[in-house]
């Protein structure tokens, strides 16, 4: 925790993206419990809640592509600022959906505010290294999830207890705001001195220009070319298998296994986030002393972790021991995000940087729909507990692909050309 707050109070640009962070991301979970509370509450359907999360998805395929070669190309602050005020105007007009108890309103709206924003998100992962110097960069990695995970928990909280107190409108409202004022925090960063928020790139022709998708697929041979790389895309791949039925199961234990209403899916998403804020903090302690071959394996034991633990969830029959275990298998998470991040940092050139970032939650977001369809439909008919350990052996799988790849030895680490070891307070011959 030392360095984090000495990580805040030295590097002002650090401290300003943060500071965005937090007030948009918790308006984005008071968004994301209005919107699952408002359509149980129109619906009472699980199958609903799937259709809200399947646009969010769909559009986050499309998104990733795009996003990807323009913050490759262009000045990423300037395109974060843009993403910012798009979504702003988006979350405000989510009140029109309240006000007329439309939920294709909500779908549309959702679609469109997930398109906007990995053009932030990607931006913001793709900037990192400019922001902090070589000494802090491992631990501002880690402040940026942890503050992500931080969020979801303080914004689930407080989304579902004022979606319940004072009505949906005030949630959307804040989330509108809660954009303004991270595109303001964007919009004042400094370009530090011998360092750019615009990646080097070779001259573009005519033609590149004009087919930007041959630069996409470049991004995707880049991929292909590195395992490791790969290997951690299809982390969030695995963990989506399982991971996209969570985001309706959520809704579902809250408001009809546990029968707690817009509070109880509040309270759910919150214990998700506390535990992920407790596997970050312990991700960025034990992280720095990890040697590479170790990180491989702490990978394995975080998905077995992660995956019976939310079958734990599913089945219990207590309120309160759900809630711990979907903490545990949160944290579980959270460690091997944070440990896969730093490899990416240190790995992927700043010319691949906004595309490896993109393409990845494309990926994810791909994944999460089908996952995502399944459960709802499945909702229909069968006991959410029965979905719910599904979901969490098939996260497991997990496990099972990477641990087979490292045990043939097919995933060596690359040649560090992203970020320089040093930068990352790596210690031990291959540690991060």
């Amino acid at each position: 925790m030392a360095g984090f707050l000495r990580l805040l109070k030295e590097n002002r640009n650090y401290r300003l993206t943060w500071s965005g962070q937090v007030v948009s991301e918790v308006g984005d979970n008071f968004n994301n419990i209005a919107v699952f509370a408002l359509v149980m509450e129109q619906t009472h359907s699980g199958l609903a809640v799937s259709g809200v999360m399947l646009a969010r998805a769909v559009a986050m395929l499309f998104a990733g592509p795009v996003a990807g070669v323009v913050l490759d190309r262009m000045d990423r602050r300037r395109v974060m600022v843009l993403s910012d005020l798009i979504r702003a105007v988006i979350a405000l007009l989510f009140v029109l959906a309240v006000w007329r108890h439309s939920t294709p309103l909500l779908l549309l709206l959702s679609a469109l505010l997930m398109f906007a924003s990995p053009f932030f998100t990607s931006g913001r992962a793709s900037i990192l290294p400019v922001l902090a110097s070589k000494e802090e960069l491992h631990t501002a990695n880690s402040l940026t999830q942890t503050t992500q995970w931080t969020s979801v928990a303080i914004g689930s909280f407080l989304g579902g207890a004022v979606s319940k107190g004072f009505g949906y409108e005030i949630a959307f409202v804040f989330n509108a705001l809660s954009f303004v004022v991270s595109a303001v925090c964007i919009g004042m960063l400094r370009v530090p001195a011998g360092a750019s928020f615009q990646a080097a790139r070779r001259d573009l022709s005519e033609d590149r220009v004009a087919r930007p998708w041959h630069e996409y697929r470049e991004g995707l041979r880049y991929m292909a070319g590195t395992p490791l790389i790969l290997a951690i895309g299809l982390v969030g791949v695995g963990w989506a298998t399982g991971g996209g039925a969570a985001q309706i199961l959520f809704s579902l234990f809250g408001e009809v296994v546990f029968a707690r209403g817009a509070a109880g899916i509040g309270e759910v998403w919150g214990c998700a986030g506390i535990g992920l804020i407790v596997g970050g903090i312990v991700a960025n302690t034990w992280g720095k002393r990890l040697p590479f071959e170790s990180y491989k394996w702490a990978v394995v034991g975080c998905y077995v972790v992660h995956g019976g633990a939310y079958v734990i969830f599913s089945l219990s029959p207590s309120y309160a021991l759900a809630l711990v275990f979907i903490g545990l298998s949160r944290a579980a998470v959270a460690v091997s995000s944070v440990l896969n991040f730093t490899q990416v940092l240190k790995h992927v050139p700043d010319e691949y940087r906004g595309r490896v970032f993109s393409t990845m939650e494309s990926m994810v977001w791909a994944t999460m729909m089908i996952s995502m369809l399944g459960a709802g439909v499945a909702s229909q008919s069968v006991n959410p507990r029965t979905i719910g350990v599904i979901a969490g052996l098939l996260s497991s799988t997990t496990a099972l692909g990477w641990g087979y790849a490292q045990f043939r030895g097919l995933l060596p680490e690359p040649a560090p050309s992203g970020v320089d070891p040093d930068d990352i307070e790596l210690h031990g011959e291959h540690g991060v």
